[in-house]
């Protein structure tokens, strides 16, 4: 080595020993777990924290008499946050309002004083700055008893977006579209950021589409609109609006929790897997998924209370309890997303009241293939996709539904366009995961060796 390579080597060693003394540490020595005390993060309101943990899953409607070990295995899952309830109507038409003040004042008004702007400077030499023009939320009183659309000095710009339907205001649902950027899964775009348009109004006569012979009138007129139904389920979305509201809530939602703003969360569907874990109360489910899902109320599958007056065992559960018995249960249709118990994880109608939908396409197979951790079959179907294609799953059953329905086992599917009077959903979220006890480090306890008898000398006698 030459003398110039040398004293560049020792000046380069110096250096190093020279930061490593300094106050700036250059390499940080890993901390054990001993003092660690594991609290599981503060949840998004209205959600509750679902700790990590293993799912028995179990091939719906086969024989409980008998554990079938081919038509199970065991799924785990990371922590998540989950709504406690189903998106009720009142939650669901602050997103409807939110998106027609925005059409409104981008469409239609048009005046400055309800934007702000931000220049961006452009990157580089010769290029030109751009400027951003955003809504100033700031104008708009979110939280005012007449929603912004109907205010009456804007309602002339507004004739195309605002119409007169019975003496009442009604928003022209073609219209009232919210479009979001996410990231494709499957198809010619997969991977790549994507921009998505979707009109969020609820389909009012699904009710009257889902029962043709049925007196349902007062439900087309009144179900989502009137303040009457403010607490029970949105019904009339399909899986696109119900992902769209999924990342409005994102956008809007400014209480989260400083250490989960960190990881960069996002609202979304829960997971075929998520959903049967919080429904079937997490690793303790053996007992939800057993029993003879044939039966009309099953204590197996529904939870249920004894009446003290009538002695009777009634289920905590809004479903069909025969053909043409709706009403045992204390409801003839929905009825408010906190109606009965909580589960053990404190989420209520997880089974019955409306059936679910969940983030997962569906494939009858689908357990054949995906992880066995953290589970889910993602595909964002174009809309002139074959009707197979755009198939996603629903869970929990309805009001609507027999109890076999009701079994976290139970498997059905919808496709994502498609709208009924028995299908809500609720929000989810990944969530950090929290140490244990299990893990803390400490001192190595070696087992005790056992003592070897001795084996007794044996003495040589001569007869």
């Amino acid at each position: 080595m030459s003398t110039n390579y040398t004293k560049i080597a020792l000046i380069a060693a110096c250096s190093l020993i020279c930061a490593c003394k300094s106050t700036k540490k250059i390499y940080e020595v890993p901390q054990d777990t001993r003092a660690y005390k594991g609290k599981a993060p503060a949840a998004p309101p209205g959600m509750v924290y679902i700790p990590a943990g293993t799912i028995f899953e179990r091939a719906p409607h086969t024989d409980s008499t008998d554990v079938d070990t081919a038509s199970t295995r065991r799924v785990s899952l990371t922590a998540f946050f989950i709504d406690a309830t189903e998106v009720s109507n009142k939650q669901y038409r602050k997103f409807v309002d939110w998106v027609a003040d925005s059409v409104a004042v981008t469409d239609y008004i048009k005046d400055p004083k309800f934007f702000v702007e931000t220049k961006i400077k452009a990157k580089g030499k010769g290029g030109k700055d751009t400027t951003i023009k955003k809504i100033n939320w700031s104008k708009i009183d979110l939280n005012a008893k007449v929603p912004f659309w109907q205010n009456p000095e804007y309602l002339p710009k507004l004739t195309a977006l605002v119409k007169d339907v019975a003496g009442k205001k009604a928003l022209t649902s073609k219209l009232v579209k919210f479009t979001y950027r996410h990231v494709q899964a499957g198809g010619p775009n997969e991977g790549k950021s994507v921009v998505d348009t979707v009109e969020v109004m609820p389909d009012n006569n699904v009710w009257a589409q889902d029962f043709p012979n049925s007196q349902s009138d007062i439900y087309v007129n009144n179900y989502f609109t009137n303040k009457a139904f403010d607490q029970y389920p949105v019904v009339g979305v399909n899986w696109k609006q119900a992902r769209a509201y999924s990342n409005w809530r994102g956008i809007i939602s400014g209480s989260q929790d400083a250490n989960i703003k960190d990881f960069g969360l996002k609202f979304n569907l829960p997971t075929e897997a998520q959903w049967e874990y919080a429904a079937s109360g997490g690793e303790n489910n053996a007992e939800s998924i057993v029993g003879s899902v044939t039966a009309q109320t099953n204590v197996n599958v529904l939870p249920s209370y004894i009446n003290k007056k009538s002695k009777k065992n009634l289920v905590l559960a809004n479903f069909k309890q025969g053909e043409g018995s709706y009403t045992k249960d204390g409801a003839t249709y929905t009825l408010p997303v906190k109606s009965y118990a909580p589960n053990v994880f404190g989420l209520y109608n997880m089974q019955g009241n409306v059936a679910e939908w969940t983030l997962d396409a569906y494939s009858p197979s689908a357990r054949e293939f995906v992880e066995d951790n953290d589970p889910v079959l993602l595909y964002d179907a174009p809309d002139n996709d074959a009707e197979v294609m755009k198939r996603k799953v629903v869970r929990g059953g309805s009001w609507k539904d027999n109890a076999s329905e009701l079994n976290t086992a139970t498997r059905n599917f919808e496709t994502q366009g498609t709208a009924h009077s028995y299908i809500g959903f609720r929000c989810a979220m990944s969530a950090p995961d929290i140490l244990t006890e299990q893990v803390k480090t400490r001192k190595r306890i070696e087992p005790k060796k056992s003592k070897t008898p001795k084996t007794p000398k044996v003495t040589a006698s001569a007869n």
